[in-house]
């Protein structure tokens, strides 16, 4: 600590004997005093080092005692350096005028008292630790501030966050029991009407060729649980690190073409006219199940947000790798919305007015990513979106886990 160090003094005098009595009358083992023979080196050594008191003789050929004092006064490193003149001009008033004037604390008047000297000294070096001391304690007060409202904004941090994953949890409640009501309240009112016509004999209602509609029907409901569950389930997963990938060989555009075809219902009944671009055959060495995944996802998002416009897929080798497309011309995506679609539970529109949960991105990028591939979209509002996947023909790794 500052208080604990060695203490500079600075005695300043023209001539060596002078230097070597006063430096033998002051020095104590915790005091390191240096000498001056002039004002230009007392200044050089003022500007290299820290001083608690510097005395200075009056009578100095070139520049004075006085002078000196005067510039130390106007050098914000040296100004708060107490200054004690020795003079043997004795008790003179306008002689210790010009002393005070000049910025000095105190007078030693030659010949030196030696009891007085040391008590003086003393004095100032106790009140230059003493400052030293305070100035310690208040840069420790500041640090202790500095670190204090770093800690209240991590708390306020903290604070913000937890508060957001209460309400993440409570949106999130709402929606999984929102969008498991729907399919459940269908398949409940449904299987009332098939009680009703039993209970009334009426068989015509179970005719051969209603039930293929009839089973249709209960199959998408049923699916679309299916897949509430399971992106539930993927999401445990990521967060625990054991969303396994298993890569296998299997034919890409073989694969999205059959996804076209059965998503073909779900397209009409969304008024859109679903077209694909495809290679004849186009190998990979991916997780096939969790590659699907993706692209159905893509396919249906673009089916929810442009119904009545076409849909239009593209399966391409590029850059070394596979790309696929998937454009429609539905509503668009805001600019500062585009990179937030892909993270846990958001998405670009109300979730009041559209279904789902906000997961499938966010689980597609991960899906995607951890086979060393990448997924963007690119969006105009009122012009549609395209989002793109690339993905490299053979994974990163035989077998890996997201984490």
């Amino acid at each position: 600590m500052l208080n604990d160090a060695l203490t500079r003094i600075l005695i300043v005098d023209d001539l060596p004997e002078n230097l070597l009595a006063l430096d033998a009358l002051i020095r104590q083992d915790d005091r390191i005093i240096q000498q001056a023979s002039s004002a230009d080196e007392a200044l050089s050594l003022l500007l290299r080092h820290e001083f608690a008191l510097a005395i200075l003789d009056v009578q100095m050929p070139g520049m004075n005692g006085f002078e000196l004092a005067e510039l130390m006064r106007g050098t914000e490193r040296t100004r708060h350096i107490p200054i004690v003149f020795v003079s043997a001009a004795g008790h003179e008033l306008n002689y210790a005028f010009h002393g005070y004037e000049s910025g000095a604390v105190d007078f030693l008047h030659k010949p030196l008292d030696p009891h007085a000297v040391r008590s003086k000294v003393c004095v100032f070096v106790d009140l230059y630790r003493q400052r030293c001391a305070i100035r310690e304690q208040l840069e420790a007060l500041e640090a202790a501030r500095r670190q204090q409202e770093l800690l209240v904004q991590e708390l306020q941090a903290t604070q913000a966050d937890l508060q957001r994953a209460v309400r993440m949890r409570d949106d999130f409640m709402s929606m999984v029991s929102h969008e498991m009501r729907t399919p459940l309240n269908t398949l409940f009112l449904e299987t009332q009407v098939r009680k009703m016509h039993l209970a009334r004999g009426n068989h015509a209602a179970f005719a051969a060729e209603r039930l293929p509609k009839m089973l249709e029907r209960d199959e998408r409901h049923i699916q679309s649980m299916i897949r509430l569950i399971d992106d539930m389930l993927d999401v445990t997963r990521l967060q625990r690190g054991t969303l396994s990938i298993l890569p296998k060989r299997f034919d890409l555009a073989r694969m999205v073409s059959r996804l076209v075809e059965s998503l073909g219902y779900q397209a009409a009944a969304a008024e859109c006219a679903l077209s694909l671009q495809a290679p004849d055959t186009l190998e990979a060495e991916l997780d096939e199940f969790r590659i699907e995944q993706v692209v159905t996802n893509l396919l249906t998002n673009a089916l929810r947000y442009g119904p009545g416009k076409p849909v239009e897929v593209l399966v391409a080798e590029w850059n070394g790798g596979a790309r696929i497309d998937v454009r429609d011309h539905g509503r668009g995506i805001a600019a500062e919305d585009q990179q937030r679609i892909f993270n846990q539970f958001e998405r670009a529109v109300d979730s009041r007015t559209t279904a789902g949960l906000g997961l499938g991105l966010y689980i597609s990028r991960q899906i995607v990513e951890s086979h060393g591939g990448t997924i963007g979209v690119s969006s105009t509002l009122g012009a549609g979106s395209t989002f793109s996947v690339w993905l490299p023909r053979t994974a990163l790794q035989a077998e890996a886990e997201i984490g």
